[in-house]
């Protein structure tokens, strides 16, 4: 009978889970999703594949499983990190600023794009997680929009286009003076008052 982790089998399940997150993350580190296994994912948790299959039936549910973990765990620290924080142009440099912390440590696979390896379902899924972080921007903009810090225009556009600016590989590098012109580029074009040098 296998061992029992934790103090009763709702923790021990947990606790399983976050080893074969763990796991999949570090191997997605190594190489692409595509080349990742089961056997790969339980060898790598420590645990047997059967166990593995108690909790997943397959890869891309353990994937899906993973990103919504991942994502809820993003968007409960951003939320924190907004707290407090009452000025939406400084909501709006929190946001910048962890978004291009989320790139570095997110930078996934090496091997193909994500979204080309897995079903048109999972695709779909993986999607909703970008949702509920951009749901955060959508209320930082609407709330600058609504109290004049930010010029009036299109929220779904303005998501799309803040994002764009946060998929360089600057940002992505961690550079701190690509992070801050990034900051004060997208403030600009939200229509921010920001100084013409920091």
């Amino acid at each position: 009978m296998p061992k029992i982790i934790g103090g009763s089998l709702t923790e021990h399940r947990e606790r399983t889970r976050l080893k074969l997150f763990t796991a999949l993350a570090q191997l997605m580190l190594e190489r692409g999703f595509d080349a990742i296994t089961l056997a790969d994912i339980a060898a790598k948790a420590g645990v047997g594949r059967t166990a593995l299959y108690n909790h997943f039936p397959d890869k891309e549910s353990l994937l899906l499983a993973y990103m919504t973990y991942e994502t809820q765990e993003y968007v409960a620290s951003l939320e924190s990190a907004l707290d407090g924080i009452d000025d939406p142009v400084e909501q709006m440099r929190t946001y910048v600023r962890r978004q291009a912390q989320l790139k570095r440590v997110y930078r996934l696979s090496p091997g193909p794009d994500l979204r080309s390896v897995v079903s048109p379902a999972t695709q779909q899924q993986l999607r909703s997680h970008a949702t509920l972080v951009e749901t955060v921007l959508r209320r930082i903009l609407e709330r600058g929009i609504e109290e004049g810090a930010f010029t009036d225009q299109p929220i779904s556009t303005t998501v799309s286009l803040v994002n764009a600016c946060l998929s360089t590989r600057a940002t992505a590098d961690g550079d701190p003076d690509a992070i801050a012109a990034t900051e004060d580029f997208v403030l600009r074009a939200l229509g921010a008052q920001v100084p013409a040098v920091r």
